[in-house]
């Protein structure tokens, strides 16, 4: 393999066999090498190939004024999360994950340590990737010497949230959000507290998690209900107008007006998660 582009002393650009271009990287691996000389392959410890390229293009970048240990520390957490959650991830997150790390840490050094509103909400609605932000902080922890809050365990689960959903924007805390007030919309209505280790909740929280998420990027339903919400609103009035305040809510906020079909699955929900009060 050939030089193509030497990023620091650590890391290079070059070439596999099929002519993607890859980023190799070792300690020392660029030490008084330039473009076009030989790679030596018993330096390279981590090999990076991102198939989309402009994804690959701001990695590289990024690459050059990042420390090797925050970068391998990154790719660690991201390793962990791919095995703790299943799912595919986009791969902006090595962007978004890397440089997240990185400027952390770089915060911690001068004292800077920011809180996460939302961190109580994020560790409910997304107990899984909240579980790899606190996987992270312990990584951070034995492999930098950084001690970075419980704060910081919300803030990495967001990176994962937004790269199961394949965007690179932030949509995690918004869902949040919008889960949030949902939620609390119903807890007034019925003047009460949900037990959240419930299925019943958990299917709620999921579906409201999705609805947040099609809200978002503007994406209805199909409008074919109509029928069997007016079924559904007679035998469970309280529940239907629980929904219409919810689309009061998202009305207001978003311009988003709900159809037929997404009052009846709000209905029904509602309708399993009220049903012992």
């Amino acid at each position: 393999m050939i030089i193509k582009r030497v990023l620091n002393n650590n890391t290079i650009m070059s070439s596999n066999s099929k002519g993607v271009d890859v980023l190799l990287m070792g300690r020392g691996i660029a030490f008084g090498k330039k473009k076009g000389s030989p790679v030596d392959m018993e330096l390279v410890e981590k090999t990076f190939l991102l198939r989309d390229k402009a994804t690959q293009n701001r990695f590289t970048e990024l690459l050059i004024d990042v420390p090797m240990e925050h970068i391998l520390v990154a790719e660690k957490i991201i390793n962990f999360g791919k095995i703790k959650l299943g799912k595919n991830l986009n791969e902006i997150i090595y962007v978004n994950l890397t440089d997240h790390i990185h400027s952390a840490v770089e915060r911690y050094a001068v004292g800077t340590i920011l809180k996460n509103p939302l961190r109580w909400d994020i560790a409910r609605f997304y107990p899984d990737e909240y579980a790899v932000g606190e996987k992270a902080v312990e990584i951070v922890r034995n492999d930098l010497g950084v001690s970075f809050e419980i704060d910081e365990a919300a803030f990495i689960a967001t990176h994962f949230v937004n790269a199961e959903m394949d965007r690179g924007d932030d949509l995690a805390y918004e869902i949040a959000e919008i889960t949030k007030h949902i939620e609390e919309i119903i807890k007034t209505h019925y003047r009460t507290e949900f037990d959240e280790e419930s299925l019943d909740y958990y299917r709620f929280i999921t579906h409201v998690k999705f609805f947040a998420q099609r809200l978002l990027v503007s994406d209805h339903y199909d409008d074919d209900d109509a029928e069997l919400l007016d079924t559904l609103k007679k035998k469970y009035a309280s529940e239907y107008d629980c929904a219409l305040k919810i689309g009061t809510y998202v009305k207001g906020q978003f311009e988003y007006e709900l159809s037929s079909t997404e009052l009846l699955y709000l209905t029904a929900h509602i309708r399993r998660i009220t049903k012992n009060l």
